[in-house]
């Protein structure tokens, strides 16, 4: 059986169609149309679906289902977003409405677990018993895989990895909080480190960056730029002190780290794992959960929405 998934997201609607071995076999997107509500966006999923379906040669009884991973707070029993600022939606149905118009059942998770579930079946942590999948882009996003199902709580309102707190009353989050993870690891986070650092050393390489992003930086420090390092390596430990906490309270048997950050690799990692050996419970009395960059990038939420039918 085929299996359908959406990725949606506040600029793009990604839809793509997996088989039996979690293998990508046709991928479209469209425009986000948040303009047109909730109605016509998924009218744009399912003509997507259709196209799909019509190109590749596939009847629509030989699809187990569509599974959507989308941004916000989703009630994946009731298969309700019950909050998704970007796209301006509040307790939309959408699993009900794709389901009228693609006369498939259709299942519903937050982007980031479908992500997290997208590489533990096909990528960086395919085989694992339990993986946390972090990303670090424009916010802090995540998600925890065990055994093959999304651990996300309490009519799965919890896996706000990036809200949680890591310092008292300290920088001003986008969520109306002071003090979360995701105001300190976020690229925006780390764009906001390195144009402090540039503003208090015009020496620095970083000061002739005309336009601050998470790659310039990284740019700058692969010169040996001091103050470039000095910035990567504050940053590693905002990023290392929520995967402490993680493994901590959760010992995942894999941690990966994806989103636009990640791009810098090893540069980042390495750093990261020397943070993270050094302060988290056990120490060096058991194994560190290996930390890896994720492999699926966009990919990993079409495919792990489309495994939210096993």
């Amino acid at each position: 059986m085929y299996r359908i998934g959406v990725d949606l997201g506040g600029t793009n609607v990604a839809v793509g169609i997996i088989n039996e071995e979690y293998q990508l076999i046709a991928t479209a997107s469209t425009p986000t149309r948040t303009e047109l509500g909730a109605e016509g966006i998924v009218g744009d999923m399912e003509m997507c679906i259709n196209n799909l379906l019509t190109m590749g040669g596939i009847r629509r009884e030989d699809c187990a289902g569509i599974g959507i991973g989308s941004p916000g707070s989703c009630d994946m029993k009731n298969g309700i977003v019950r909050q998704a600022f970007n796209l301006g939606w509040k307790d939309v149905h959408v699993c009900e409405m794709l389901q009228a118009k693609s006369g498939l059942p259709v299942r519903l998770a937050n982007d980031a677990d479908c992500a997290a579930l997208g590489e533990v079946v096909a990528g960086a942590a395919k085989g694992s018993s339990s993986a946390l999948m972090v990303t670090l882009g424009t916010g802090v996003g995540g998600g925890y895989v065990m055994n093959g199902n999304i651990c996300s709580g309490y009519k799965s309102l919890g896996g706000e990895f990036g809200h949680t707190k890591i310092m008292l009353d300290g920088e001003p989050c986008t969520c109306g909080q002071k003090g979360c993870w995701e105001a300190y690891a976020s690229a925006t986070a780390l764009i906001r480190q390195a144009n402090r650092a540039a503003e208090a050393h015009p020496e620095s390489g970083l000061a002739k960056v005309k336009e601050m992003n998470g790659k310039a930086v990284f740019d700058v420090l692969a010169t040996g730029d001091a103050v470039a390092m000095e910035v990567v390596n504050c940053y590693a430990a905002y990023v290392g002190i929520g995967l402490v906490n993680f493994i901590n309270s959760l010992y995942p048997e894999v941690i990966l780290l994806g989103g636009g950050v990640a791009g810098a690799g090893e540069a980042l990692l390495a750093p990261v794992r020397e943070y993270v050996a050094a302060n988290f419970f056990v120490g060096n009395r058991a194994v560190m959960p290996p930390i890896r960059k994720a492999e699926l990038g966009n990919d990993a939420g079409i495919i792990g929405a489309a495994a939210l039918w096993e």
